[in-house]
């Protein structure tokens, strides 16, 4: 199972055990959802903090570099592609800049016209006021404009390629780096919990924090027996696209020397045998949960005994300052 080995998304890793696989699935959940929660309405340096500290967090846990490296590569690669097409983009994802009229003036953040009369009366006004204190309009207007003149630059970059001119504006720029941020959070640190957490303890970490809506006769156990199967199930789903790619490469299928019509039939029947393949699993895993007595949710198995440590409560302290440091950033 190369595909299991190689690249483990969202399969949970169960040697070598790290100090982050010990920790209780609840604590884990509680920092996941501040990692995904912490980013909204944030700048792009807190953006940026928690991209780092998703790094260190995994040199810190000391897993094996074959696990998270190739997975690493394609987030990096996803967020790195997300933020070179956004960038890019006229001020960002299809905003088309307009020039500006020399009939607006700025006022504040926005541009109000200035009708004929008004901008004739305000010329007038100023000439006069500069004839009488300098005695010289323009030079006294070159004077005021190399005054007003900043080292402010909103075109960054701008560069020609294939006979088509790329911009990179400021605001262009802080879009590309919250999408790239934001889906490199998104991704890597939900890959990086399924990696150091089972799937019996996150079901029986949500399980315990969804107790209090039993009141309201929510159904939790069908709940949480329901996510337990899906996260088992996927292990199962990535070992069939194995065996079939496989099977494909034993069989010596050459995709080139088909035609369009045998490549469409060639390519349905893998996914039918794929559907079939599955459909057959489910009705294994059923019938094992039969044979075991699991014929209900409500029945009594208890995988893990959840408990907190010291180094769950240390990291529990640590989360309020963690949202004190991301309202301070803001």
């Amino acid at each position: 199972m190369d595909i299991l080995r190689n690249a483990p998304l969202g399969i949970y890793l169960e040697e070598p055990r790290t100090w982050l696989h010990r920790l209780d699935p609840r604590v884990k959940l509680a920092w996941l959802l501040s990692f995904l929660l912490s980013p909204i309405l944030a700048g792009n340096g807190w953006r940026l903090a928690v991209v780092v500290a998703l790094l260190l967090l995994t040199v810190a846990a000391r897993l094996p570099r074959r696990v998270w490296s190739g997975q690493l590569s394609l987030v990096l690669a996803l967020s790195l592609l997300t933020f070179g097409i956004t960038s890019l983009a006229p001020d960002g994802l299809g905003v088309f800049p307009q020039p500006q009229r020399q009939d607006m003036q700025v006022v504040g953040y926005g541009l109000i016209p200035v009708s004929g009369a008004e901008r004739s009366v305000r010329d007038s006004g100023r000439d006069s006021f500069l004839a009488v204190e300098q005695g010289s309009p323009d030079r006294a207007w070159r004077e005021q404009t190399r005054a007003w003149q900043t080292p402010y630059r909103y075109r960054l970059v701008q560069f020609s390629l294939l006979g088509r001119t790329f911009q990179v504006s400021r605001r262009s720029l802080s879009v590309a780096l919250r999408l790239g941020t934001l889906i490199f959070t998104l991704l890597y640190a939900t890959h990086l919990f399924l990696l150091t957490t089972a799937p019996e303890e996150i079901a029986e970490g949500i399980g315990q924090l969804l107790q209090p809506l039993r009141r309201w006769s929510w159904p939790i156990a069908e709940v949480i027996l329901t996510l337990t199967l899906a996260l088992r199930f996927l292990p199962l789903v990535m070992e069939e696209v194995q065996n079939l790619t496989r099977a494909v490469r034993t069989r010596d299928v050459r995709w080139g020397s088909l035609s369009f019509r045998g490549g469409i039939q060639t390519l349905l029947a893998l996914v039918e045998r794929f559907f079939e393949n599955l459909l057959l699993r489910a009705e294994q895993t059923a019938m094992a949960m039969q044979a075991r007595g699991l014929i209900g949710p409500d029945h009594p198995l208890r995988w893990h005994r959840l408990q907190l440590r010291r180094l769950d409560r240390g990291l529990l302290a640590l989360l309020p300052l963690f949202w004190l440091l991301r309202t301070l950033s803001h």
